[in-house]
């Protein structure tokens, strides 16, 4: 397995083609991006239109400190636009009308379909115009619950460009669990579809949408008006409030004039699940996030205009936002969008895909990854996959093990591998490789990107400048760094500033090794302390998986009358591994040969399936307690 020490260099063919070819023209970039940022980013502000330009007396204006007063962090202040006119107005008069922005591949094989910039632009205007019809205005709210269908990313253009705020909640969450976040942000509108098929499971959404409806109405808050897409057929429907998308969008005008936006009005919504429980409505504003999203997506996945991007995520989360919507579009990029899993029909489905549309960026999940790693290796290779050029991970801290797998098996060792570390919060890339300048080290989210200052910080809050480990912060703000929460400021400072003043805090943890690079360790709250030595679970985890038996690995502590803190191993083995004895004692040699003696499990724990989250992040809460 690679070490520490192990440094894979970008592809020469990659990197003379590339935006930034070399580690030089990285640093000389970033160097311009935190000292001069007015110009750095004044460069970039240029591209898009703006109705009211951008006063450079008011380019950008922080404070991170809550000690000095309110918490803030403002970009462009007074410019104005509209950034569904700058995805598909913009691009269509740069003559990219008939580039295809879109195409749908839907959970069967035998489904699927393209849409071209224009005819995007059609659509969203004639659903921006039944939103209006239905009274809906500039900063009212709507609630988007959908899976991966083209409807879905038009909806949230039309919102955009009305300049109404899209509330996306995954389509897979629990009808409790929508009309909470539908309460919290008070939306008018809902978009919905009757079902959809995920695999060989048939999910009913209009009925999970009734459920919250009626749990809102329980407590005093109408939903108005129901839109739902007729994706598999007819559904209940009630008089009044619910109408089909068929019924209305054809016959609406393909012309909608957009709403000019102040830069810091804000573009979306996003709940994200916090520690007491109440979800933070995370709260994303017009002109920084798209600038923003935009160069991320250029820079990070080195796109250039023929080639075809393929993020898997779904439009539900913030990788849906920015890396399935707004960058790729900022940059006139031609997507492919699935609906489905990567076992469905067969599980060969990911590589049948990057094979039929000759995908050139692939962006998916460290879970997709090792989940894909437990089958036979062949049906990676029947597929053509020559046209990639750069591999993705997103999610979670990619384990060596996959990291080299996705490299040599997936990318024939000529991609780069782009592991991003980022947040709902943060909008977009935060630490990542670029593909033509950055060395890579397996499991490293390497550097910053531009305009990002990270810093190391020790529990009383001292910075550890090189070699070291402990909090991971920012210590001064990016463009697409979200504004605030919605409807409770006070609870954005206390959960972000409060804890080192003068800095944004993650949540997590990393480590900055002898190179520089930084290595992303997990949740602040997933470390272990063991005997007084500090280790991160994903350090623990990263151990178990080299083992060819294991395909996933989650770790928690356990109470220890003597250590304080043991440790409690859950593994999910390969398709024809045996759990055994022997396998056990391997496991714990293999960890004590790793990392020590002191990080010997005491608990491994067979488990076929681990608990997770919709977005596959694994539920270390619940492995707690069953410990």
């Amino acid at each position: 397995m690679p070490s520490e020490k192990s440094v894979y260099q970008p592809n020469p063919a990659i990197a003379r083609n590339a935006y930034i070819s070399s580690f030089a023209q990285y640093k000389e970039m970033y160097q311009k991006s935190i000292d001069n940022p007015e110009e750095f980013w004044g460069d970039i502000a240029k591209q898009f239109y703006w109705e009211t330009p951008i006063d450079i007396n008011k380019f950008f204006r922080y404070n991170f400190d809550v000690t000095k007063g309110p918490i803030f962090n403002k970009w462009f202040d007074g410019a104005t636009t509209n950034v569904s006119y700058n995805l598909l107005d913009r691009n269509i008069r740069n003559g990219h009308g008939d580039k295809i922005a879109f195409y749908w591949e839907g959970n069967h094989p035998d489904d699927y379909s393209r849409l071209t910039y224009k005819k995007l632009l059609e659509e969203v205007c004639r659903f921006a115009n039944v939103l209006k019809s239905r009274g809906v205005q500039k900063g009212d709210r709507v609630a988007v619950y959908m899976p991966v269908v083209l409807e879905g990313i038009i909806t949230i253009l039309a919102c955009a460009r009305i300049g109404a705020i899209h509330s996306l909640v995954f389509a897979g969450f629990s009808a409790d669990t929508f009309a909470e976040r539908i309460l919290d942000c008070q939306a008018r509108v809902l978009v919905t579809v009757d079902g959809v098929w995920r695999g060989e499971k048939l999910l009913q959404l209009k009925t999970i949408c009734d459920q919250a409806m009626a749990r809102c109405a329980q407590k005093g808050h109408n939903v108005e008006t129901c839109i739902v897409v007729a994706h598999l057929g007819r559904t209940p429907m009630i008089d009044g409030r619910d109408v089909y998308w068929q019924d209305v969008v054809p016959d609406a005008s393909t012309s909608c004039y957009p709403e000019w936006m102040e830069a810091e009005d804000p573009l979306f919504m996003l709940y994200t699940s916090g520690s007491t429980g109440k979800p933070k409505g995370v709260l994303h504003t017009t002109g920084g996030f798209l600038v923003y999203a935009a160069t991320t997506f250029k820079y990070v996945f080195d796109y250039k205009p023929n080639d075809v991007y393929w993020c898997t995520a779904d439009i539900g989360w913030i990788t849906g936002h920015t890396y399935v919507v707004y960058g790729p579009l900022a940059n006139a990029a031609t997507s492919v969008v699935y609906e489905g899993t990567p076992f469905y029909p067969h599980n060969d489905r990911f590589w049948e895909i990057i094979d039929k549309y000759r995908v050139s960026q692939f962006y998916t999940a460290p879970t997709a990854i090792r989940a894909l790693m437990k089958f036979d290796d062949n049906l990676v290779k029947k597929h053509n996959l020559s046209s990639l050029k750069v591999l993705g991970s997103v999610g979670e801290p990619i384990n060596p093990e996959a990291w080299m797998w996705y490299y040599k098996l997936v990318g024939h060792e000529k991609c780069s591998i782009v592991d991003t570390f980022w947040q709902t919060e943060t909008g977009g890339h935060v630490l990542t490789p670029l593909p033509g300048a950055t060395p890579m080290k397996p499991g490293s989210a390497t550097f910053p990107f531009f305009g990002v200052q990270p810093v190391i910080l020790d529990e009383s809050g001292r910075e550890i400048k090189g070699e070291g480990e402990g909090y991971l912060v920012f210590s001064r703000p990016w463009p697409g760094l979200m504004r605030s929460l919605y409807n409770d400021h006070d609870r954005y400072e206390n959960t972000y500033f409060s804890k080192f003043p003068g800095y944004y805090c993650t949540g997590d943890g990393a480590r900055r090794d002898a190179d520089g690079y930084i290595w992303v360790t997990g949740r602040v709250d997933d470390m272990l302390n063991v005997s007084g030595h500090l280790m991160s679970t994903a350090e623990v985890e990263s151990v178990l998986t080299e083992h060819h038996s294991i395909a996933e690995a989650a770790v928690v502590s356990k109470p220890h009358p003597i250590k304080g803190e043991c440790l409690y191993c859950y593994v999910t083995t390969t398709q024809y591994a045996v759990y055994d004895e022997k396998l056990l004692k391997d496991l714990k040699q293999l960890v004590r040969e790793r990392i020590g003696p002191f990080a010997q499990p005491d608990v491994i724990h067979n488990a076929p399936a681990l608990p997770k989250t919709r977005s596959g992040k694994i539920m270390r809460r619940v492995l707690r307690k069953i410990a």
